[in-house]
């Protein structure tokens, strides 16, 4: 599972699109940006060095990466990255586990989340005494389907509590012989 501990400090929220104004390929009378730059062939190398510097000037550069990755776009350079560097990414994402985004959920706040993330929402709302009903609002579910996530988590942290917390320890293969003291070596 992959973990995100540095995160920008304003989440992108669902249908947000005002960070695109702040952009620095947005062109403006004062800044003209050729969008054919963000869309190089592979072999235009001069391109993208000229977009990834671009970007490498952006202070949305993590959102829009993160646009890219949730919206499955795979053409041209988003975020600083090639499509290339893009596409371990987008296979990874539905694991990305952003405690930031969490929180965020939690504090009323539409973001974004993976399958990993709405699952720690679901974990932390239940924690937080949250009702179904505000569960149902976070994650934009009905609440018929809030009540049966939070009986999952409840039967899901039963189990936990009934498991053994040490497993025994079999032990040591013999053949048949007993083993003495010295058998086990010294403790140093």
């Amino acid at each position: 599972m992959t973990t995100t501990t540095i995160s920008p400090a304003r989440h992108r929220l669902l249908g947000d699109h005002a960070w695109q104004a702040d952009a620095v390929c947005q062109s403006t009378e004062y800044n003209p940006v050729d969008p054919e730059l963000f869309f190089p062939e592979p072999d235009e190398t001069g391109k993208i060095s000229a977009a990834k510097s671009l970007c490498a000037q952006c202070p949305v550069r993590r959102t829009c990466l993160d646009a890219a990755l949730e919206g499955g776009d795979s053409d041209g350079i988003r975020g600083g990255l090639t499509e290339q560097e893009r596409k371990p990414l987008h296979e990874k994402l539905a694991h990305r586990l952003d405690y930031s985004r969490i929180n965020a959920t939690i504090a009323g706040r539409d973001v974004h989340l993976t399958q990993a993330e709405r699952r720690a929402v679901v974990h932390a709302a239940y924690r937080h005494g949250l009702t179904e009903e505000r569960l149902a609002w976070l994650l934009k579910i009905t609440d018929e389907h809030a009540q049966k996530l939070y009986r999952e988590t409840r039967q899901a942290l039963v189990h936990r509590e009934l498991e053994p917390a040490t497993k025994p320890t079999p032990p040591p293969e013999t053949d048949g012989e007993r083993q003495g003291r010295d058998d086990f070596g010294t403790a140093a």
